[in-house]
């Protein structure tokens, strides 16, 4: 998705915009997809310099396992070039200063380049984006969008602290 897209989009949604929370291309996340041999550091930014060292996470969205929309976006000929190939119920992982998060992917969208695509939740979601179709050639007319939920472990150690 091109740089002027997203931040369309974002303000649209009503995404605000930190001052100064994150220098542009400092690495912000690790992303993992194994399914498609996907392992990428995650830069600040949606620009040409970000995106083209790898994918970037737009300005304004949340930060990985954080509450809210964490959006991170690259090109479809480069790291983004396997995004394509997953499902609804396909897993993935970011992993921050915070500590790694497991993720579910539950929707799947493609939607026209100009159409309102991202939004705000208030718990922590995860929207990979990048160009479509990805064997297209030229400027692609539409958006893939992932959409991910983080996965919650259950059971009965789940949640407890072991005590020492």
């Amino acid at each position: 998705m091109h740089a002027r897209d997203l931040v369309t989009s974002a303000r649209a949604a009503g995404v605000e915009w930190p001052d100064g929370q994150l220098s542009p291309g400092a690495p912000v996340a690790r992303l993992l997809i194994p399914r498609i041999g996907l392992d990428e550091v995650v830069l600040e930014g949606v620009d040409g310099d970000e995106l083209n060292a790898g994918p970037g996470h737009l300005p304004g969205s949340a930060l990985p396992g954080a509450a809210g929309n964490a959006v991170i976006s690259a090109h479809r000929d480069r790291h983004f070039v396997r995004l394509g190939e997953l499902a609804v119920g396909d897993t993935l992982e970011t992993e921050t200063r915070v500590g790694r998060q497991r993720w579910v992917v539950t929707a799947r969208h493609v939607v026209q380049r100009y159409d309102r695509a991202l939004f705000q939740t208030s718990s922590a979601t995860l929207t990979l984006t990048t160009c479509w179709p990805i064997r297209y050639v030229g400027p692609a007319p539409e958006r893939l969008l992932l959409t991910a939920k983080p996965v919650v472990a259950h059971g009965p150690v789940a949640g407890r602290v072991r005590q020492g």
